[in-house]
């Protein structure tokens, strides 16, 4: 599937930045010289061609067929016009730039900028002229900051297992065996889900918690992801299933009762930033959102002791708030 889909991007991509129609047999020679030259292989490249051009029609792409000299009516060739594949001329309100904009700073990998590059590259190779401002259409804008990602994302495509140094908050670091079904965003990370399989079950790896490099292991197409597998759902599940974080939260006496159910201990009559009243001492676990979102919804009647994560994550989030 991974080397489809690469096939499939690559010859979208010579298409569309083409100045001139393209013949079949540069299409051959750019991205399907692994057919060979013999009967059999041009055979195998036709059906194969056939199928990538109805697959890119079925994704919305105007494949265009035209003569290569308009002086001969020799075979057709090939191309994609920008103007059926720009979009219109989109305007949002307010809000849902800012939805966008916050969705902008979750994917800006060089996955994509590598696949094009390798493309421009066959084609500068098979002196075929192209006009690169064609792909300035929709340009990726999504980061993904985890040095971890790059890794765990060809490893979920190429289906191959992976192994990783992987750290919790105050626990050691372990070495893990995965085989990887998906990388999905959830609460605001990244995590890779798949099979453990040192413990034989569904675990999901939050990204920055990765420590080092992740390495591929073994061949492709290892192993199936089972029929079904819904890896955002199993990530959501996974994640909220085990606290995130522990944390030590100073609270004045007669507030937070929502925190208070929560807290697995509660030191009476401590000392506080203030002698406005009583502190109590609440030691509390779970997601660290939640745990904002808690302490932030307490003001001025809360005040985090530790980690410095939950406290630096506040101290963010209130002057965003202040911006």
């Amino acid at each position: 599937m991974a080397e489809k889909s690469e096939r499939l991007l690559n010859l979208y991509i010579m298409l569309l930045a083409q100045t001139r129609f393209v013949s079949k047999q540069d299409i051959r020679r750019a991205h399907y010289g692994d057919y060979g030259d013999d009967a059999k292989g041009l055979e195998a490249f036709e059906k194969a061609f056939e199928r990538d051009k109805e697959d890119l029609r079925e994704l919305g792409v105007v494949i265009e067929v035209g003569s290569l000299d308009s002086y001969f009516d020799d075979e057709p060739g090939y191309r994609i016009s920008p103007d059926t594949s720009s979009l219109p001329e989109i305007r949002f309100e307010a809000d849902e730039a800012a939805v966008l904009g916050i969705a902008a700073r979750a994917w800006e990998q060089a996955t994509l900028a590598r696949a094009t590059t390798e493309a421009m590259r066959k084609l500068a190779a098979q002196g075929v002229e192209v006009d690169t401002s064609r792909l300035d259409l929709v340009p990726p804008s999504l980061r993904a900051e985890e040095p971890a990602f790059d890794a765990c994302w060809e490893a979920t495509q190429k289906r191959r297992v992976i192994t990783f140094d992987y750290r919790r908050p105050g626990a050691e670091t372990t070495s893990r065996r995965l085989q990887p079904w998906g990388v999905v965003r959830s609460s605001g990370r990244w995590y890779v889900v798949g099979h453990d399989l040192d413990r034989q079950a569904e675990r999901v790896f939050r990204l920055s918690r990765v420590q080092g490099k992740v390495s591929l292991t073994g061949r492709s197409a290892a192993y199936d992801v089972p029929v079904g597998t819904d890896v955002q759902a199993i990530a959501q599940r996974l994640v909220h299933s085990t606290p995130d974080i522990e944390a030590t939260v100073l609270v004045r006496q007669r507030a937070g009762v929502a925190l208070r159910r929560t807290a697995s201990a509660v030191e009476a009559d401590v000392t506080g930033p203030d002698d406005a009243s009583e502190w109590d001492r609440l030691t509390v676990s779970g997601q660290l959102r939640d745990l904002v979102n808690a302490v932030l919804a307490l003001g001025a009647t809360a005040l985090v002791e530790g980690p410095a994560e939950l406290r630096d994550e506040i101290v963010a989030r209130l002057g965003g708030v202040a911006r």
